[in-house]
């Protein structure tokens, strides 16, 4: 199923792909502003950021996450990219010693495919946008990713680019309702 099965507690992948260290939480709440930040946002999205095993299974979903698409758009982005940028030696090789009308439907049909394919990618990465469990993971790695740069700053040694996580699509609102992403059947305790 997952790549991180197998790894110790204190692993997780990143968006790298490396497995990396957690931080502990003590590092955090050894900084005043990480651990009133992490008190204040645990309230705001109902989560422990000082809870070793509770951000370890965070990361793992957020991994999971990310895993489910990267390839996914990877693939989708090549024919995006020679339909978008490919138009302009097209154009200038072809098209511009051609006929206006040539050139109009030349414009309009490379224009309707690249709206298409983006209105299409939209779609197909929609579900994952909107599942209201996945969007509380994002907003919690983000706001856990604010949280480990104000400790950061405040002195705590954690890497430059822990925790390993990039953008957080769709992760603006918190959904109270939303139910939990479930631990792997492996990883419950007995």
């Amino acid at each position: 199923m997952s790549h991180q099965q197998g790894l110790a507690f204190d692993q997780f992948v990143g968006d790298d792909g490396g497995v990396h260290s957690l931080v502990s939480s003590s590092v955090i709440a050894a900084v005043p502003d990480a651990k009133a930040a992490a008190e204040e946002y645990g309230r705001e999205v109902r989560f422990d950021f000082l809870d070793d095993k509770a951000v370890h299974w965070l990361l793992f979903h957020r991994w999971e996450d990310n895993r489910s698409w990267r390839l996914r758009g990877c693939l989708s982005s090549i024919p995006l990219t020679i339909f978008t940028f490919g138009a302009w030696p097209f154009w200038d090789l072809v098209a511009s010693q051609r006929s206006r009308s040539f050139q109009i439907a030349f414009i309009a049909v490379d224009s309707l495919i690249v709206v298409s394919m983006v209105v299409g990618l939209y779609l197909w990465r929609r579900p994952s946008l909107r599942n209201p469990s996945l969007r509380n993971v994002r907003i919690r790695a983000r706001r856990y990713h604010q949280i480990v740069s104000i400790a950061r700053k405040g002195g705590a040694e954690i890497p430059a680019t822990y925790p390993y996580y990039g953008m957080h699509a769709s992760a603006r609102k918190f959904f109270p309702d939303a139910p939990e992403l479930p631990i792997p059947e492996e990883e419950r305790p007995a």
